[in-house]
Order: structure tokens, then C-alpha cells, then sequence
């Protein structure tokens, strides 16, 4: 199969034209927000990805101007020792989304699928297990009313080795440094393989993964926006004008994985 070279063409936008256009999709979202606050609905919004890959800036534009009360963040940490004996999605559980909210998990349940496996923190028993039970868990939340969305943050190797030397010389991002940020190199085809087996065994109709090509920073919280506003009920004018560049954005199928859409 022919190589998909779009990735290249992706083009660069100046300050000014980046900073114009996310406060546009930010005014809408915060309209968004409030249907979503009316109209008492459960919005989750997971987002995973490669280290360096840009999680924490696109959440942050996301929530930026969103009521804070009703709009929440969560980075879950390593578990305790009360939690490694837990059934594995119970520590998720309590930080779900009641009705009127919107929950964004920085990182999430799979990490199990991802940064666990290929560091050795589960077993592949447990990996396992853990890639046959999550469609099921998210079905289930998706019965009971939640709108789980799901974005996985996609570099390159290049880039990602330009972000952790950025990482080490700015005294403003030591704190994201740790072990495992720098065994993400070492370990790349480990991740390469984790992620491809995630996607694959994780899409589903009722939660499928959305793929972003997460190099340019700007084009990724942009169209993070556009994507997420398309997909939380909206006005079908406002769908109609804010698509997202399919350059950048795309619903996962497993051809993706072939043609060279993702990094590998």
C-alpha cells in the first residue's frame, strides 16, 4: 500500500493567526458548555499519546475558559498499594462525569495499554485481560449516558527527541521529566507496537479513538477544538463551519496503521 505522505503538508501557522482561531473555537466551546450545563449531560474526554506529545497544552486550551465547577481535569498518578489490589477500573470510577460536567482524564485506564506493558509494570496476563474488558467498561458508561471521547496524540521519533532535549535545558519543564519520559526513545517500536494493539482492540462504535498528528502544537489544539466540537451535540451550522483539517485529525481504522498515517 502507497505511503501516506500528508503528514508533510501539513501547513504552518503564524502567532497571530493561531491565537485569532483558538480564541474563535474557544468562545464556542464555552457556548458548548453551557448546553452541556443545561442540558444536564456527561461528557468524558480522554486524551493519551506518546511522552511529549502535547497533552497537558491542548487540555489546558480546552478548559482555559470553561466554568471550573463544572469542568475538571484529572492526571491519575501511580497507584497505591490499596489500589494495585483493586479491580483495575475501580480508582477511575469516583472521577467520572455527574450530569452538567465535563471530565478531561490526562492520560487514563490505559495506561495499562501503554506506558505499563511496555515498562513492565503489568504482567501480559493482565494487559490482557485489561484490552478484552475496556470496551466493555466504556459501553457500559456510554449505556448510562456518557459521552466518551477519545483522542490519541501521535509524534514523530524526530520530534519527540527535540521535545525531551527541550525538556531538559528548561527550568520551567523539570518537573516533566522522570523515568519514563527517558526510557521513551529506548523504547520506541515497544510503544509503536503497544499503541497499534491498543487501537486495535479498543475502537469501538460506542467509543471509537480519534487519531491526532501531534507534531505542529498549534494545528493539534486546533484541531483537537474543531473535532471535540463536532462531536459534543452543537448547532449543525457550527458543524458545518469548524471542521477539523483531516490532515491532522482522523477517526482510527486499522489502514492508518498500514499507510503510514501514524508515526512509526
Amino acid at each position: 500500500m502507497a505511503k501516506d505522505k500528508s503528514a508533510r503538508d501539513i501547513p504552518a501557522i503564524s502567532g497571530k493567526h493561531y491565537e485569532r482561531e483558538l480564541r474563535k473555537l474557544q468562545i464556542e466551546l464555552v457556548k458548548v458548555h453551557r448546553r452541556v450545563i443545561s442540558e444536564g449531560l456527561k461528557i468524558l474526554i480522554i486524551l493519551e499519546g506518546r511522552d511529549t506529545a502535547g497533552k497537558d497544552g491542548t487540555i489546558k486550551r480546552i478548559v482555559e475558559h470553561l466554568s471550573p465547577r463544572e469542568a475538571r481535569v484529572v492526571a491519575p498518578g501511580k497507584p497505591s498499594d490499596r489500589e494495585r489490589s483493586e479491580w483495575y477500573f475501580q480508582r477511575f470510577v469516583p472521577e467520572l462525569p455527574a450530569a452538567q460536567e465535563i471530565v478531561l482524564f490526562n492520560r487514563s485506564w490505559y495506561n495499562r495499554a501503554g506506558v505499563e506493558p511496555v515498562m513492565k509494570f503489568c504482567t501480559a496476563e493482565e494487559h490482557e485481560a485489561f484490552l478484552e474488558a475496556a470496551p466493555r467498561f466504556e459501553k457500559l458508561l456510554v449505556r448510562d449516558g456518557v459521552q466518551l471521547i477519545k483522542y490519541y496524540l501521535d509524534i514523530t521519533r524526530k520530534e519527540q527527541a527535540r521535545r525531551l532535549r527541550e525538556r531538559e535545558h528548561d527550568p520551567l519543564k523539570q518537573w516533566k521529566i522522570s523515568p519514563v519520559d527517558e526510557a521513551a526513545q529506548k523504547h520506541w517500536r515497544d510503544y509503536s507496537r503497544a499503541r497499534d494493539s491498543m487501537l486495535l482492540r479498543t475502537h469501538h462504535d460506542a467509543a471509537p479513538w480519534i487519531v491526532v498528528r501531534a507534531d505542529d502544537k498549534h494545528q493539534t489544539r486546533l484541531n483537537v477544538l474543531r473535532d471535540l466540537l463536532q462531536r459534543i451535540p452543537v448547532r449543525a451550522k457550527l458543524k458545518r463551519r469548524l471542521r477539523p483539517d483531516p490532515r491532522v485529525v482522523r477517526e482510527f481504522t486499522e489502514e492508518l496503521l498500514s499507510s503510514g498515517w501514524v508515526a512509526r
